[in-house]
Formats: structure tokens, C-alpha cells, sequence
């Protein structure tokens, strides 16, 4: 009898896990692996905007896949996934296609503009490592041009981000330190240059405690990032932003960070979508499917004890990473399959280099240099966990203040 073939579509922070994990739980002789990617490397999803704001270079949240999966153990193919034929135990890809026995969606988000108009069209979005640098490479082109042009124009300087969410306020926050920086090297007086963000519920960072949110606002104000809160945007031009069909904010860089949904892989291949994404069962299989799972960003895993879903953050994506590779090797020994089970560790949300805020394990709230250190150990963890304490110092946050 042939040994089964686990298949893995996506190389993100789920992917990338289960991977890990079915490395070290299954033998070479009990399964054979497959890991399906774009790109030969894996990137910090959650260093994006540090990426977008020209805080990093994109090398350092960049890592070469064959880095840490040992090649000789998986088989890694990179290609760009067309259609899951479900029924069929088949992948098609955009040069190829394979078939399998067990497949792990792990295929990551798009950008949802929620149908806002123009907004696809005119706003740069923090999504990868190629997009997140053309929004660094646009800023400083701003800049310069700024610079060097005999009519400046000061909205040329200023940048626009629609949506205070966790991503939105992690990127003003590296804004609000790059800018000073491009200003003093263009020669640029600092007050000609505007961060403004614009977020259409009544205050930015939902979810967060109030007195959280009030710390972050008075932080990135005082380093003069503006928030537009309770404004909705009608629509995205090419040079601004129409609020609530009246005000236009003109910019020049606009950035979207207002939503991601779940990849579109996912309705071209037949499944059953809320609001993008699948409301995956408690084993995290796709309903109906028995040799189907699907995690991180493209699952809605159900928290039943509040009926809805847990926050689709790196840190559920890593555990339910631990849970489906447990799962597939006991669908592989006809054992029974365990529950997924989010253990909330805590959030933190950085400001900048030099700040942030969150909580960690029992709700504790952490402000400022200690928020900034919790950050970077949780940084470093997952680096750990996924190619030891070489890819630390490769590639990790060493300096903690």
C-alpha cells in the first residue's frame, strides 16, 4: 500500500507550521509531504507595514522557504494554485497539477475594499512583500519630487490610510517615524507632511480596551499622525479620499488597510463562503469534506462558547497549525480527531520603533517600553519555533529597547 500524500497550499504562518509540525510528527515512510507556494520564500505577514513605511528592509522579513523545510523531506513546489477540483482529489496549478490524499487551504487573504469606489483602483494595500515595497519606494518618490519641484504642491506629502484597525495604526505608527527621517533628508519642513487616518466606525482599534486606545491615539498624535474617526469613505480618486460624500482629502500616497477576506481560490473550487471565507468545523475540516482542512486566513474557526469566529490573527493560524497536523496523522492511523482550541496569549500592537501597547496572557495591559520588548519576544518566538535560534539571529528583533 502506497504511503499518503499530504498536500499543503501556502507557505503563510499556517502553512508554514504544518508543515513544521508534520515534519516532526510523521516519518519519512508514513507520509509524503507537499508544500505548494508562490514564491520560493515565506514573509512576515504581520512586518508589512514596517516593510510599507521603509522602517525595515524587506530581505528581514523575508525567509527562504528550503531555509527551514529540509527539501529531502518535502516536496516543495512553487506555483501559483488555480482550482481545488475537490471532488477529483486534485489541485490544478498554473503549470502543473497534482493530486492528494490530504490537503491543508492555507492560502492566505486578499484585500476586501468592501466595494468602495475607486478604491482597488487608486489605493496602494499592504498585502505582500512586492506591494508593501512600491508603497516605501512611492513615499519616498513623493518626497523627492516634493524636493526638486520649483511647484510644490503640499498634498503631494501627505498620506492617506483608510481603515484604524490593527494594521492601520501599526502602519501610521511607523509613519509617524519615517517621516521626520524622509523631511530631514529632503530637506523638508516636518509640518508640510500629513499622516492621516481615516477610519468609518466611531473610534479606531475596535476590539481594543479603551484605555488602550486612548494611549495609541495620544501617542501618534503627539508625533502627528491626524485621525479622522466616524468618517466614512464614499470614495477612493486617484489623489484623495471623499468623506461621507462631501470633504475631499487630497494625498499624495494612499494607502487601504480597512479589510482582507479569505483568497478567492476558495469560491472558484466550490466551497460554501461567509463573507469570504469557510466556517470551518470544530477539527477544522471543511464541512462535508473528510480529508479537507482549511486554517488560518481562509477559515472562519467557530469560538462557540461566544457564537463567533476567533480574530484571524498569526497567533491562531500558528495553533490551529498544531491542531490540524495532529489531526492528519490520526485521520492517517484511523485515530479520533482533536477540537481546535484558541488559547488567547494576548495582543500587542506596535506604535513605532519605540512604542506600543496591548495585552498579554490574563488581559494585562503593557504601554510603552515594556509593550515594545513584549512585541518583539513574540516576534522572535515564532522565528524560533520555526527554524530555531539561527533564524533568530538571522533574522530576528534583537534589540529589545
Amino acid at each position: 500500500m502506497s504511503k499518503p500524500k499530504i498536500v499543503v497550499l501556502g507557505a503563510g504562518y499556517a502553512g508554514m507550521m504544518t508543515t513544521k509540525r508534520l515534519m516532526q510528527k510523521l516519518r519519512p515512510e508514513e507520509a509524503e509531504l507537499v508544500l505548494v507556494n508562490k514564491h520560493n520564500y515565506h514573509y512576515q505577514t504581520t512586518w508589512l507595514h514596517e516593510v510599507a513605511a521603509g522602517a525595515i528592509n524587506q530581505n528581514q522579513a523575508r525567509i527562504m522557504i528550503s531555509d527551514v523545510i529540509n527539501p529531502n523531506r518535502v516536496n516543495l513546489i512553487y506555483d501559483e494554485v488555480v482550482e481545488v477540483k475537490k471532488d477529483e482529489n486534485r489541485v490544478l496549478l498554473k503549470n502543473s497539477e497534482i493530486t492528494y490524499d490530504y490537503l491543508v487551504i492555507s492560502l492566505g487573504f486578499e484585500t476586501n475594499t468592501f466595494g468602495i469606489k475607486g478604491m482597488e483602483k487608486n489605493a496602494f494595500s499592504i498585502t505582500d512583500i512586492d506591494s508593501s515595497r512600491m508603497i516605501r519606494e512611492h513615499i519616498e518618490y513623493q518626497f523627492a519630487k516634493y524636493s526638486n519641484s520649483d511647484k510644490k504642491k503640499d498634498e503631494d506629502l501627505t498620506i492617506l490610510v483608510g481603515g484604524g484597525g490593527f494594521t492601520g495604526i501599526e502602519f501610521v505608527g511607523e509613519l509617524a517615524e519615517q517621516v521626520p527621517k524622509l523631511c530631514k533628508k529632503y530637506d523638508i519642513d516636518r509640518s508640510k507632511a500629513r499622516i492621516v487616518n481615516v477610519e468609518a466606525a466611531p473610534r479606531v482599534l475596535g476590539g481594543f480596551n479603551d484605555d488602550l486606545v486612548e494611549y495609541a491615539k495620544k501617542s501618534l498624535q503627539e508625533r502627528g499622525v491626524e485621525f479622522r474617526e466616524g468618517a466614512k469613505i464614499s470614495e477612493c480618486k486617484k489623489n484623495s479620499f471623499v468623506i461621507d460624500e462631501e470633504e475631499e482629502i487630497k494625498a499624495g500616497t494612499i494607502v487601504w488597510t480597512g479589510g482582507v477576506t479569505g483568497n478567492s481560490i476558495l469560491g472558484k473550487s466550490g466551497f460554501e463562503l461567509t463573507k469570504g471565507k469557510v466556517t470551518v468545523n470544530g477539527d477544522l475540516r471543511a464541512p462535508g469534506e473528510e480529508n479537507i482542512f482549511i486554517i488560518g486566513d481562509c477559515a472562519w474557526v467557530m469560538n462557540e462558547e461566544e457564537d463567533r469566529p476567533y480574530p484571524p490573527t498569526a497567533q491562531a493560524a500558528i495553533q490551529q497549525a498544531d491542531t490540524c497536523s495532529a489531526n492528519l496523522k490520526a485521520l492517517i492511523y484511523g485515530d479520533s480527531l482533536e477540537k481546535f482550541v484558541f488559547d488567547d496569549k494576548g495582543t500587542v500592537a506596535s506604535l513605532g520603533e519605540k512604542d506600543a501597547m496591548g495585552t498579554v496572557f490574563d488581559g494585562r495591559l503593557l504601554y510603552g517600553k515594556s509593550a515594545t520588548a513584549m512585541k518583539k519576544v513574540i516576534d522572535n518566538r515564532y522565528l524560533f519555533m520555526l527554524g530555531g535560534p539561527q533564524l533568530i539571529l538571522k533574522k530576528g528583533k534583537l534589540k529589545l529597547f
